[in-house]
């Protein structure tokens, strides 16, 4: 009898195992708690509460995986082990020399050799799976069921058609947002991340990922108010074409997302939770979880400003040549940048025979080998721009031919997918390039993902609709707005090439698209303030060297800017209205504000960042901004620094720098 009830007892006690289990991990400071389940049916979820309210409602994760003809879906849990990380990450080329690794760990065994790990920041939660052995991914299930009809701030992908629902995963990554409550989504498009939800009491929910290395990067789509997570299936056959020829397009896609041959980790899924936008945009989440750097010497890797000629179409006033794609054009940038000690010059698309998708053919125009000579005598590196397939068919012997001529660094575009076969060559590229101590600038590109930290020569993204856009976009297209949003969103992510640096600045009503001679919105201190807003480790200066050398002294402010900080401190801000950030290197503070096209004046509390005397040089927009862009301000005191009473114009900014 007692062996029968001992045996009833067993049996019960393991039905009630198996019905569910859930764990509860906190956030460091308490505020934040996700409450995992692992259900009867063993299917995880979870949910998320900030300071006692629910943001979001249990939602389900999973990984539907093959290990060769056995499928699997089941998330059952045997073991779960917790920790607790509190750490210093070193963070070089960033907004800030270090950051604080703090979070509370959850980590879960799952069946057939997985594990699902948590971790609760004060700033967020994230998730991700780990593999122990190869599979076949079939598809990963992502959901957010939010609390209630939010409003969501969100970037379609632009292209979009009804006939052929693949034509999304090609895609640049650059579009604006659209804001509507997530029940009002549009169902059949896809959105890119990062992207933004405004939870009840201003509580900003932002989604993203991070360690996205061989694994197809999360489009994220709503469906009856919430949201669910799409990839692209991995690539079965491609074909050269696209842009110039110097892209691989995909043909046909296999029946799942991806193929781990080994035991692997897969991205973070990553929510965000912050209390304002202040604190959203000083979040550091996305690096925290990249992985590690595995570069051991940085010394050689020198971010600056860059001299750039396409933007503003290799042209030049009074010069007796005539300019373009040629050696005297070239020598005139370097000889600009060497004046007001910018760092590089970029020679971007057309340096390379057109169509051919081979970076060793140098159209006869360019001596490129001179070039790079003659820039190295005054102290300025050369870029080369790379179609993607260009570089990624020869990259061996193309790393290693200009390395070896003195070339500085690529930026590498037209990538325009995320899928597995891409987010793989991302991750070979900043690894060959760093054993030729080559930087990288990737264009074309999905947002940063914790690659810059693991790879720190790759010191800058595209992803973003960035200045560039204004050379064709109508006069209905509204980038101010725009420029008081990605500070908040896409710049969660990581850093962003934008490519400031107007000089010909359209006040509201002013603006006209132009090719050849192109022009910003907004006023000329909304364009100096985001070299502060904007983190951008290797940054543009987009117009050209005789439009700034018309104003010498502006432009050597703007090429003294640093583009990578001891510390940040965004001091006040709300998505798409204004922003406000302190960025300090050594003893010296800059700040810089935009706001929209609403005239705005803020408080700037000097006295927070800075005691005693100053230097303090104010930089703000002139009484006649609101009608010419260009005009501006400068104001120089030496007196104590308190509070100064900014003013900005519609579409304006400033820049104040102050030191002791």
């Amino acid at each position: 009898m007692k062996r029968l009830l001992v045996l009833i007892l067993m049996a019960w006690v393991g039905q009630a195992m198996a019905k569910e289990s859930q764990w509860v991990l906190k956030s460091p400071d308490g505020k934040l708690v996700a409450h995992i389940v692992c259900t009867e049916q063993e299917e995880l979820t979870y949910d998320v509460v900030y300071n006692g309210v629910t943001v979001l409602m249990p939602s389900h994760l999973g990984l539907n995986r093959a290990y060769g003809k056995t499928v699997t879906g089941s998330m059952g849990v045997s073991k779960a082990s917790t920790r607790t990380i509190d750490e210093m990450v070193a963070s070089p080329f960033t907004r800030q020399a270090q950051m604080h690794n703090h979070c509370n760990e959850l980590t879960l065994k799952v069946k057939n050799d997985m594990c699902v790990v948590f971790r609760a920041y004060d700033e967020g939660i994230a998730y991700r799976y780990q593999v122990g052995q190869p599979c076949t991914v079939r598809y990963e299930k992502v959901e957010y069921n939010f609390a209630a009809d939010y409003e969501a701030t969100v970037p379609y992908v632009a292209r979009y058609d009804e006939n052929d629902p693949d034509v999304q995963f090609q895609s640049s990554f650059e579009n604006q947002y659209t804001t509507a409550p997530l029940s009002q989504m549009k169902e059949e498009r896809l959105c890119f991340l990062p992207l933004l939800v405004h939870a009840a009491n201003g509580v900003k929910l932002c989604l993203t990922e991070s360690t996205l290395i061989d694994y197809p990067g999360l489009y994220l789509k709503g469906h009856k108010g919430r949201l669910e997570g799409v990839h692209a299936r991995y690539p079965k056959t491609m074909e050269q074409g696209g842009h110039n020829n110097l892209q691989m397009r995909v043909k046909e896609r296999e029946e799942y997302i991806a193929e781990v041959n080994k035991a692997s980790v897969m991205p973070w899924r990553i929510m965000m939770v912050n209390r304002s936008s202040a604190e959203l945009a000083m979040n550091n989440m996305s690096y925290l979880l990249g992985e590690p750097c595995r570069v051991q010497d940085l010394s050689w890797i020198k971010p600056g400003k860059v001299a750039w000629e396409w933007w503003n179409n290799w042209n030049l006033e009074k010069v007796n040549f005539k300019t373009g794609i040629n050696n005297d054009t070239y020598k005139y940038y370097i000889d600009f940048a060497a004046r007001y000690g910018i760092e590089y010059v970029i020679l971007d698309e057309g340096w390379a025979v057109n169509k051919q998708a081979d970076l060793m053919q140098v159209v006869p125009e360019i001596d490129l080998p001179m070039l790079v000579k003659y820039a190295a005598e005054r102290g300025v590196g050369i870029i080369l721009w790379a179609g993607y397939w260009a570089f990624d068919r020869d990259m061996e012997r193309v790393c290693q031919h200009y390395s070896e001529m003195g070339v500085k660094g690529f930026k590498i575009d037209f990538m325009d997918r995320d899928d597995q076969v891409m987010t793989d060559f991302f991750e070979r590229a900043a690894n060959k390039c760093a054993q030729y101590h080559l930087l990288v600038d990737f264009h074309g590109a999905f947002k940063p993902a914790g690659l810059n930290r693991t790879y720190p020569n790759v010191l800058n993204f595209e992803g973003v609709a960035g200045l560039e856009q204004l050379k064709w976009a109508p006069a209905s297209y509204d980038q101010v707005q725009y420029d008081t949003e990605i500070p908040f969103i896409r710049q969660a992510a990581g850093p962003m090439d934008y490519t400031q640096g107007a000089m010909v600045n359209g006040a509201k009503g002013s603006y006209h698209p132009s090719w050849s001679e192109p022009m910003s919105q907004g006023t000329r201190c909304h364009q100096l303030a985001l070299y502060v807003v904007l983190e951008s480790p290797l940054n543009m200066l987009c117009d050209s060297p005789t439009n700034y050398e018309k104003e010498p002294e502006y432009t050597r402010l703007v090429a003294e800017i640093p583009t990578v900080w001891d510390e940040t401190r965004v001091m006040a801000g709300e998505v798409g209205q204004y922003i406000v950030t302190a960025r300090r290197k050594g003893n010296t503070w800059y700040i810089g504000g935009i706001t929209n096209w609403t005239e705005r004046e803020v408080k700037v509390d000097l006295a927070k960042l800075i005691s005693g005397n100053a230097i303090i040089d104010i930089y703000h927009d002139g009484v006649n901004a609101h009608r010419k862009g260009c005009d501006y301000q400068h104001q120089n005191l030496i007196s104590p620094a308190t509070s100064l009473n900014i003013k900005m114009a519609p579409g304006g900014g400033f820049l104040i720098k102050v030191s002791k």
